[in-house]
């Protein structure tokens, strides 16, 4: 067992109300208490729970089938947790089993870290065990006279990072890639972590981001926080890189905020729900890269025998920050399981008395993949002043879009207990009624005017790389099956696809529907999405029935 020291005693005491508004829950209260003590959520240290012993970590081969979610108020010994400064050692409970059966082992700090930072450039060297490797990241800085607080923004895109910089935090563009590489097989990853510990490592990518941006955090930290500031950070990123942003805030608890966007399978949404929402596969997912850890492939086909679940992963990162971007406009990346996972961890949330620390928001009109959204951005604001710059204190909303609304009913069979140092009453257990907010239908693409279908297309581009979210729509006849083309300008690539099978990586594909998605009603549509290297540039796709 890993042991890791670290030392903290406060949580914040904060109550809650839940509002329940067609298509959204809203957390709204905030208390006094809170107000004069200000925001204390972030740790002093990466693992507060390091001189926790753990012990009766299930066996794979003893693992039962349970279709409802794990109690995570519910400790390996089958007893419930009664006080507040019971969670430090279950939440220690609970990381290893997530390193144990779904991430791999994400080490403590290595023998030796040092490294640089200036106003444009984080430098970070490691040593461990006679190893050595080394990585770097990119710093923007706002306006103003630092230091400053700063949001790592994980593969360079997808974050509105004028946003950031203009609420008043700094930026660090930080590279997974060069501490864990994509591409590669699980006997023979590669990037700086695994230079460490091994090309052979059963740790997945996610865990080694993580232990990237957690060095990063050692080194401003050592750094004397002249420019930026170590106990003011966030993360964030969308798609693979939202998976790495959840990773990365549920196991270091110096990140004061974080804030996955769309992280799809193998991210925020619960690996129970997956199956049942058409979401890419567990088994897709995890072959597609080894983001998971090596243990995860005994449960890609039955996530029910799985001792955990991502609601403990979100109640990990309780008391502090969370911001979680979801778009309930592609099924694919499983925003109802996403929004069941940010129930079930909010219940943790309101018992340690930090119900107003969690954000989560699907209710956007735009569908893209990874695009900004002007929905995001007063809580994105918000959620920078409160817990980076710690000037504002603003509650938490969960907010989630009618079409994607998950019920945590479904999922638990297991209270929220009171526990002693958090509310003296337990949350509501029905939210009252409320007059739902006006709203404007998102805008749909318009059916083909005869039989067969039509397909669009929107990109998001950044600097080498892009996004490109397709739409199919039947025309007046329901679509059993479909086929859309589209030919790459030179130079670019597709490294990766969800929601479509694919006959090549560059120059005229071809996209045809996977099982869930081949069946369309008349008029109505789907989509698929892919990533791609180069600029996409204009893209005209064609579609063909059948």
């Amino acid at each position: 067992m890993i042991i890791r020291c670290r030392t903290r005693s406060v949580v914040v005491a904060l109550a809650v109300a839940a509002l329940t508004v067609a298509g959204s829950v809203s957390v709204t209260t905030r208390t006094t208490a809170q107000a004069a003590a200000g925001v204390l959520a972030a740790a002093a240290v990466e693992d507060e729970g390091a001189d926790c012993a753990v012990s009766g970590l299930p066996d794979l081969a003893s693992l039962p089938t349970n279709a409802k979610l794990p109690d995570p108020f519910r400790k390996l010994n089958g007893q419930t947790i009664t006080s507040t400064s019971d969670w430090r050692c279950r939440r220690a409970e609970i990381r290893e089993l997530a390193e144990k059966f779904v991430y791999g082992d994400k080490p403590a700090k290595p023998a030796t870290v040092t490294g640089t930072v200036s106003n444009s450039n984080i430098s970070v060297n490691v040593s461990h065990n006679g190893r050595s490797s080394s990585f770097s990241a990119r710093v923007e800085l706002p306006s103003g006279t630092g230091p400053f607080p700063a949001v790592v923004v994980v593969g360079g895109f997808g974050a509105d990072t004028a946003t950031i910089k203009a609420t008043g935090a700094a930026v660090i563009s930080y590279d997974p890639l060069a501490v864990g590489r994509e591409g590669t097989p699980r006997n023979n990853k590669q990037g700086a972590f695994y230079s460490i510990y091994g090309s052979s490592s059963s740790t997945g990518l996610l865990a080694a981001w993580g232990w990237g941006v957690s060095r990063i955090i050692d080194v401003i930290a050592q750094s004397g926080n002249g420019i930026l500031k170590a106990d003011a950070m966030g993360v964030t990123g969308c798609s693979r890189y939202g998976k790495g942003a959840f990773a990365i805030g549920v196991f270091d608890q110096r990140i004061a905020l974080t804030m996955p966007i769309e992280s799809g399978s193998a991210g925020v949404p619960i690996f129970r729900g997956i199956p049942g929402e058409g979401a890419q596969s567990l088994s897709s997912a995890y072959g597609e890269q080894p983001w998971l850890g090596d243990a995860f492939g005994s449960f890609t086909g039955s996530p029910n025998r799985l001792p955990v679940d991502t609601h403990e992963m979100v109640a990990m990162v309780a008391p502090r920050g969370l911001f979680i971007m979801d778009n309930p406009h592609i099924a694919n990346l499983g925003p109802r399981s996403a929004s069941v996972a940010a129930l079930g961890g909010a219940e943790v949330y309101r018992a340690l008395g930090a119900g107003d620390n969690i954000t989560y928001w699907s209710d956007v009109q735009d569908g893209s993949h990874c695009a900004n959204r002007p929905e995001w951005r007063g809580p994105l604001q918000n959620n920078i002043r409160k817990f980076l710059l710690k000037t504002g204190n603003e509650p938490g909303v969960i907010r989630i879009s009618s079409k994607a609304l998950g019920r945590l009913a479904d999922w638990r069979d297991w209270p929220t207990p009171v526990l002693s140092g958090g509310p003296t009453t337990p949350p509501p257990t029905t939210p009252p009624p409320t007059t739902p907010p006006p709203t404007t239908p998102p805008p749909t693409t318009p059916p083909p005017s005869g039989g067969g279908c039509a397909a669009t297309v929107s990109i998001n581009q950044w600097a080498g790389g892009f996004v490109a979210t397709v739409r199919v729509t039947a025309g007046s006849a329901p679509v059993n099956g479909w086929t859309t083309t589209m030919t790459l300008p030179s130079g670019t690539g597709i490294t990766s696809v969800w929601g479509a099978s694919r006959s090549g990586d560059t120059g005229t594909v071809r996209f045809t529907n996977v099982a869930y998605n081949g069946s369309i009603a008349p008029g109505q549509s789907t989509e698929f999405g892919y990533q791609g290297t180069g600029t996409a540039g204009s893209l005209t796709p064609t579609c063909s029935a059948g």
